[in-house]
Formats: structure tokens, C-alpha cells, sequence
């Protein structure tokens, strides 16, 4: 019997409450065919009073749904990213009743692993996946995807967007902004920490901040952009590679959060201040930029809210076709976050 754990209500108990049949119950929770509007709203109303959230397990006995949703990481490129795509794409799996699985899978050439992919998608059930970046725009992986007939959502898809519902903020024009932010602060070398190749948010950042500096009319030097994993060691050799240039930049733009703390750790150890000498910004508005001295002005990246909508997206596709959503594509807006790390230059 299916039982809300936490306040002991079963479906026992909205049936009789809605003066309906258990089975009833049933259609309005898997959202099948057999209830009308009416009756429907008065169970989910019944429901929603008693926060009930039936059990998973005995769900799959009356369903060929497994009720597992897989969220699927190439690498885990910032711990602070795969936390939020957790923590939202969670949220949404509760409410709507499902388990939330996460699978990464790296070889240990640091390569995406077709044959470890296929073997989870043969082994795990999923009603649906959520293909973070860079997975959601390799090939193999789309198509191991589609030949298993498992129901996916792309977040931050860099190419085919018409292929499948997808999630995404505009990350240029939130790097593009971030740019000329400095530059109206009186700053013109600017320089550029940049993530991996084959990030899909990284390619967008480093075109905002080239896209904004061809704006003001500046033809970029390759020495101004150092190379980045998003990792915050690569951001400290980028930010000593930039400062030991001459004349040296005024200002930095590093791809994202944990290199800009990276950056920082190299301006304290050759004695640059910050914002006095050096102005340092980052991108996702990560928890340790807040805490950084100076703080950190960031972008904020939805991403928490990004992975909350691909897993609605994908509910939404699930049970009876009356009800569904095709939904195929949700833009989230960023915004600024302006804080301590970033001045006027003097001088």
C-alpha cells in the first residue's frame, strides 16, 4: 500500500476522502486517462492539502514507469556546478514523486566513456536523463541516448537545438555585459581567463568578452587570454601568466568563479591589490566568492533553476498524452552581481 511516510496518509485515505475508488487515486497521481477534469482537480486538491507523495517502489508495480531520473556529468568541472544541478534538479524529482540518479562518465583518460554510458543506460530504467555540458552536445552520447528510447533534455546545448528540449541562459551576452562593465569603469587591457575547449558555457564566455572588446574597437592579443579548466589551479597559473606580462593588465575576466579565486591567490602572492591595482571578476556567483576577500562581483548563473526546469520538462512528457507539455525550450535569465573585487584603475 502506498503511504506518505512522513504524515501516514496512504491513498487509502484520499480515496475515501475525494469519495473516489483507489484506482481512481491512482489515474490522478500517474496522470493516465479515466478521471474527469472535476473529479481530477478534487483529488490533486486532496493531495496537495495532505502534501501526499505516494511511495516509488509500489508505483512501479501498477506502471511501466521506473520513476528514476538520471542526471548525467561528463567530469565534474566545478563542484560548486554539479551542487547546484543536484540540489535543483532534486527539487523537482520530489515534487513530482521520482528519484533523482547522477552518473558520471570519465574515463580515466579523462574522455567521455561510450561503453561505461550504454552500460548504465541498459542497466538503470530511466524514465528520463538531463545531459549536462559537454555531454549534451556529443554525438555518441545523443545517440546512444535515442537508440536506448530514453526521453532526455539538453542543458546548454552549444549546437542542434531543434533535436530536443533544452534549457539555457545566454552566457555571451552575460560575458559580453560582464566585459564592458569593466571597460565603463575606465579599464582597456583587460585580459581573460578561458575554460575548457569543449564546454559548451566556456566557447559562449570567451566570445562574450572577445565580442564585447571588438565593440570598443580593441583587437584582442593573444597574450591577454590564458588557458583555464575551470579548476581553481589553472586560475592561479593564468593569473601569474597575465601579471607577468608588461605592461600587465588592469583588469582580469576569469570564466568563471573558482579561476577568479585563482587569479586572487596570484595577485596576493606577487602583491598586486585588489581592486587597487588588479580589478578581478568572475562567473556563476559561487558560494566562495562571496566569502573571498575583496568579494567577488560575479555573474549569477540560474543553474540550480536550469536543472529544476529540465527535470519539469521532462515529467511533463511522462503518462497520459492529454496532459502533456511538449515543452521544447526555457530561456533563464542571469544577472550581475556587482561586489568588492572590481574599481575604476588608477593611475
Amino acid at each position: 500500500m502506498a503511504r506518505n511516510d512522513r504524515k501516514g496518509v496512504t491513498i487509502v485515505d484520499i480515496a475515501r476522502e475525494a469519495g473516489v475508488s483507489i484506482k481512481t487515486v491512482s489515474r490522478v497521481i500517474n496522470r493516465e486517462e479515466g478521471a474527469g477534469a472535476e473529479v481530477r482537480a478534487r483529488v490533486q486538491a486532496i493531495i496537495d492539502k495532505h502534501d501526499y507523495r505516494p511511495n516509488a517502489s509500489a508505483r512501479n508495480l501498477s506502471s511501466r514507469r521506473s520513476y528514476l531520473i538520471g542526471v548525467i556529468f561528463l567530469r565534474l568541472v566545478s563542484h560548486h556546478y554539479v551542487g547546484e544541478v543536484q540540489a535543483g534538479a532534486l527539487r523537482a524529482a520530489r515534487r513530482a514523486g521520482y528519484q533523482l540518479v547522477v552518473e558520471q562518465v570519465e574515463a580515466a583518460d579523462g574522455r567521455f566513456d561510450l561503453e561505461a554510458f550504454a552500460a548504465v543506460l541498459a542497466n538503470v530504467a530511466f524514465d528520463g536523463v538531463v545531459l549536462t555540458p559537454p555531454l549534451c552536445d556529443d554525438q555518441d552520447v545523443l545517440a546512444a541516448v535515442e537508440a536506448a528510447g530514453v526521453a532526455y533534455v539538453r542543458m546548454a546545448p552549444n549546437t542542434e537545438p531543434g533535436r530536443a528540449p533544452f534549457v539555457w541562459m545566454d552566457d555571451l551576452e552575460a560575458a559580453r555585459e560582464q566585459t564592458l562593465g569593466l571597460w565603463d569603469m575606465g579599464h582597456r587591457r583587460i585580459a581573460f581567463v578561458g575554460g575548457p575547449s569543449d564546454h559548451r558555457a566556456a566557447v559562449q564566455r570567451r566570445e562574450g568578452y572577445l565580442q564585447a572588446m571588438r565593440e570598443r574597437g580593441v583587437a584582442v592579443p593573444a597574450e591577454w587570454i590564458a588557458p583555464g579548466d575551470f579548476f581553481g589551479l589553472s586560475g592561479f597559473y593564468a593569473g601569474e601568466a597575465l601579471l607577468a606580462l608588461d605592461p600587465r593588465p588592469t583588469a582580469i575576466f576569469a570564466g568563471n568563479d573558482e579561476m577568479a579565486l585563482g587569479v586572487l591567490a596570484a595577485a596576493a602572492k606577487h602583491g598586486v591589490a585588489v581592486p587597487e591595482a588588479l580589478s578581478v571578476v568572475g562567473f556563476d556567483n559561487a558560494p566562495a566568492g562571496e566569502m573571498s576577500w575583496p568579494r567577488l562581483t560575479t555573474v549569477h548563473q540560474p543553474t540550480a533553476e536550469m536543472a529544476e526546469a529540465a527535470v519539469e520538462m521532462l515529467v511533463k512528457r511522462f503518462g497520459d498524452a492529454r496532459f502533456r507539455e511538449q515543452i521544447t525550450e526555457q530561456k533563464l535569465d542571469y544577472r550581475l552581481v556587482v561586489r568588492g573585487s572590481a574599481a575604476p584603475p588608477r593611475g
